[in-house]
């Protein structure tokens, strides 16, 4: 049976049931159980012996841990949060060990009442339900948490519509935030928060007490599904960082983070792959698609017949050029980042596999034909004056000639020597004195790491990465067929969310051959989809329910499916089905016609700027085609009652 507890109130003023207050959040009991303090004094103070577990930035909120386990909020006053920290000081900080009787805030209760807001603070056990009754006392006053819950049950039960009714006059954002903790079972059942360009993204404890179809009625909300181990709530690009915002205060202990490290653990081999690649890939997408737009533009120009100063040309070629000729470098410091490295050791170790004087990997692999079909070894050419730099460098060591390369433009040496630094690195400061840390960690890091890479991870990873690579850009090339599969399949792969395993595949398209023909066949991909969503909306008799379907086609225009995706067309199947097909087309019509963009990761209509280089008109094909497969077919065989 679980034990009963007392807590020594916090502030000073008078103790009142919970349920007595004004807010309806903290009133029901969906932040926890405990009471309120009315007309608070102006101080709070350590009700315990622990740590302050998260210390909202505003100072009006404060997560407490006490040595056996309590977790306390103490929340001052009601929609204080909007105050933006004025008449609150804060005395300590979020990691701070506390004694009891420690001031851990000073407040202004005029300043509070002043803005309009009530002082009233409730002090609720946030992890109630690992204990029996929650008493709270202070100066001979008492309050049992479960007297004020069993007040609260005998006045009846709130019925769900009550509680959406209740929280009907709140802005948008909070009211969506409060209604979805409500529908996921409450502050207990969430152990992280966190959210993309879409979605807020959860963790729970227990899936059963989510009540998907209560969420899905959220106005504000495109939709709901189970991918990579997370709950994740479809609310549109820029509206999910308010909703975020708002639903972490709900559960401030939220505000740590944690929710990449608890879906990792949760995830399969094939997703934690994926997503590993992605939080390497992606912080450096950005800056290829910059230079991806400018070499279209610039390839746009050009084709119209404008002649550039042969200096001004040079200019240009190094903004387009320099992200992909120092690649490995990039790679290597995301790696670093990722994987708990330094980040600057990750750059010097990315610049050295593209040391400029030694020869590119893939000019040495081009020649390497040539040079055997004239019977010599590459030793031998290296000696000629025709094959200076397309040939290794020999590096005599103990009697043995050890070939050195570069690898401008190779994804996947870098990415592994990376991995190895950063871990290497680690493993260095277990035992290395902090007074020499500072260089000999980092000295021994690049040295090891440099002869490693040389001679064992870059040509073993290089190898590996032209045979999987290149198997993969020879199948995209593959006249129709390689589209077609790709282009079907793309968004299937993109529900299970292992999509980011592309990204690597993108880039060594780009540093190789300078064009990414899977940009363009993912973007028939897309806009199949928005295509379906599209013709779903227009079939929809329900005018609210047709505005929603709208409002969640309309990203899959810019390049964002998932709205489209998991609030229309997978919850019909049919009209996701027909979206793949209509990707299939577009995709099979892009390989004919062999179009390729200049840069990567944007689609669709932004996505048009990649193809200023002469290929605007068969973008703008493929896409119609795509488009057009995807609607029809969802307008002319897909039933409204389905």
């Amino acid at each position: 049976m679980a034990k009963d507890i007392r807590i020594i109130s916090p502030l000073s003023g008078t103790l009142v049931p919970l349920n007595s207050i004004n807010d309806p959040v903290f009133a029901s009991g969906a932040m926890g159980r405990g009471v309120a303090v009315k007309d608070p004094k102006g101080q709070v103070l350590a009700p315990f012996d622990g740590e302050i577990t998260v210390f909202f930035p505003t100072g009006h909120a404060i997560g407490l841990k006490s040595d056996d386990g309590i977790e306390l909020l103490i929340h001052v006053g009601m929609d204080t949060v909007k105050m933006n920290g004025e008449g609150f000081s804060p005395k300590k900080e979020a990691g701070d060990k506390i004694k009891r009787g420690d001031i851990l805030l000073e407040f202004s209760p005029e300043a509070i009442k002043k803005a309009g807001y009530e002082t009233t603070t409730p002090v609720v056990v946030t992890n109630h339900a690992d204990f029996g009754d929650i008493t709270v006392e202070l100066d001979g006053q008492e309050v049992t948490a479960k007297a004020a819950a069993e007040e609260a049950v005998s006045a009846g039960p709130v019925d769900d519509d009550d509680v959406i009714k209740q929280f009907a006059g709140l802005p948008d954002a909070e009211r969506v935030a409060k209604s979805i903790m409500h529908y996921v079972g409450g502050p207990d059942n969430v152990r992280t928060a966190e959210h993309c360009a879409t979605r807020l993204r959860l963790i729970v404890n227990d899936k059963s007490k989510i009540q998907e179809k209560k969420i899905e009625n959220i106005e504000g909300v495109k939709g709901q599904f189970f991918a990579a181990q997370q709950y994740q709530i479809i609310c549109g690009t820029g509206f999910v960082d308010k909703v975020t915002e708002e639903f972490i205060k709900l559960k401030p202990s939220l505000a740590g983070g944690g929710g990449k490290e608890a879906a990792y653990a949760e995830m399969s081999l094939m997703q934690k792959i994926s997503r590993t690649l992605g939080d390497v890939f992606v912080p450096i997408i950005p800056v290829l698609v910059a230079t991806g737009l400018f070499m279209g533009a610039r390839g746009a120009i050009l084709s119209l017949g404008s002649e550039w100063d042969p200096n001004f040309l040079l200019m240009t070629q190094v903004l387009t050029d320099t992200a992909f000729a120092f690649l490995p470098a990039l790679v290597c410091w995301s790696t670093m980042n990722k994987f708990g490295g330094t980040a600057v050791i990750g750059i010097v170790l990315g610049l050295m596999l593209v040391f400029p004087g030694l020869p590119n990997a893939y000019v040495v692999g081009g020649a390497a034909a040539e040079i055997a079909e004239k019977g010599l070894t590459w030793v031998e050419a290296s000696a000629l004056p025709e094959y200076a730099g397309k040939t290794p460098i020999p590096l005599h060591v103990l009697g043995f000639d050890i070939p050195l390369v570069g690898y401008q433009g190779s994804v996947l040496p870098a990415l592994v020597l990376g991995i190895f630094a950063a871990k290497f690195q680690q493993w260095l400061k277990t035992f290395i004195p902090d007074m020499i840390d500072l260089i000999v960690t980092p000295f021994l890091t690049l040295t090891v790491s440099m002869a490693l890479g040389f001679l064992v991870v870059g040509p073993i990873m290089h190898g590996l990465e032209s045979i999987v690579f290149g198997a993969v850009q020879n199948f995209l090339t593959i006249p129709v067929i390689g589209g077609l599969i790709i282009g079907g399949l793309q968004q299937v792969i993109v529900i299970f969310g292992v999509h980011h395993v592309f990204s690597a595949l993108e880039i060594y398209l780009l540093s190789t051959q300078g064009s990414d023909p899977f940009n363009a066949i993912i973007t028939c991909a897309t806009i199949a989809q928005g295509g379906a969503a599209l013709a779903v909306s227009l079939k929809t008799q329900d005018p609210r329910k047709r505005a929603l379907y709208i409002s969640s086609t309309v990203p899959a225009f810019l390049g964002i499916t998932e709205p489209a995706i998991f609030g229309i067309n997978l919850r019909l199947m049919k009209p996701f089905i027909f979206g793949c097909c209509g990707g299939a087309a577009g995709g099979a019509v892009s390989s004919f016609l062999g179009l390729a963009g200049t840069g990567m990761g944007i689609t669709v209509l932004p996505g048009m700027l990649l193809y200023m280089n002469g290929q605007i008109l068969q973008y703008i094909i493929v896409n119609l085609i795509a488009f057009a497969v995807g609607f029809a077919l969802t307008y002319t065989l897909f039933k409204h009652d389905e």
